[in-house]
C-alpha cells in the first residue's frame, strides 16, 4: 500500500475515533436526549476553541456530529438496549436466536451508518491543518491511555 494512502487511512480512522470519543463520553454523562441541537452546538464550540478551528472546519465538525448521532440512534433502535439484552437471559437457556437477530440488526444498523460516518468524519480531518491534525492524534494518544 502507498505510504500516503495508509496515512489517509489511519487519519480518517484517527478522526473518526476522536469524534466518537468525544460523543460516546459526552453522551455518557449528558445523553443526545433533549436539545440534541444544543447539545451538539456545544460540542462543537468546545472542539472548536480547543482545535482553534475555522467557520468551515466547524460546519464540518458539526456535519459529523450529526451523523454519529444519527448512527448512535440507529444502533439503540427503538427501545432500551440493556432491557434487550438482559431478556436474552430471562429464561432457563439464552434465547440465542433472539441474540443472533439483535447483533444482526446491530450489525446492519452499523454497516447502514459507517458510510456516511466515514464520509463525514474523513472530510472534518482532512481540512484540518497538519498543527490540528497531530492535536487529535495527541488528544486519540491521551485517550487510549485513559481508559487503561
Amino acid at each position: 500500500m502507498k505510504h500516503w494512502f495508509k496515512r489517509s487511512l489511519f487519519g480518517i480512522a484517527g478522526a473518526a475515533l476522536l469524534a466518537g470519543s468525544l460523543a460516546g463520553c459526552a453522551g455518557s454523562r449528558h445523553g443526545w436526549s433533549g436539545d440534541s441541537a444544543e447539545f451538539r452546538a456545544r460540542i462543537v464550540e468546545r472542539v472548536g476553541s480547543r482545535l482553534d478551528l475555522d467557520a468551515v472546519q466547524k460546519q464540518k465538525l458539526a456535519v459529523l456530529t450529526e451523523k454519529i448521532q444519527a448512527q448512535r440512534a440507529a444502533l439503540r433502535g427503538g427501545g432500551d438496549p440493556r432491557a434487550e439484552f438482559r431478556a436474552l437471559f430471562a429464561g432457563a437457556k439464552l434465547d440465542q436466536e433472539r441474540a443472533k437477530k439483535l447483533a444482526d440488526d446491530k450489525m446492519a444498523a452499523l454497516q447502514a451508518g459507517s458510510p456516511e460516518v466515514i464520509a463525514a468524519a474523513a472530510d472534518f480531518f482532512d481540512n484540518l491543518n497538519p498543527a490540528q491534525q497531530q492535536k487529535v492524534r495527541e488528544f486519540m494518544e491521551r485517550g487510549r491511555r485513559w481508559r487503561g
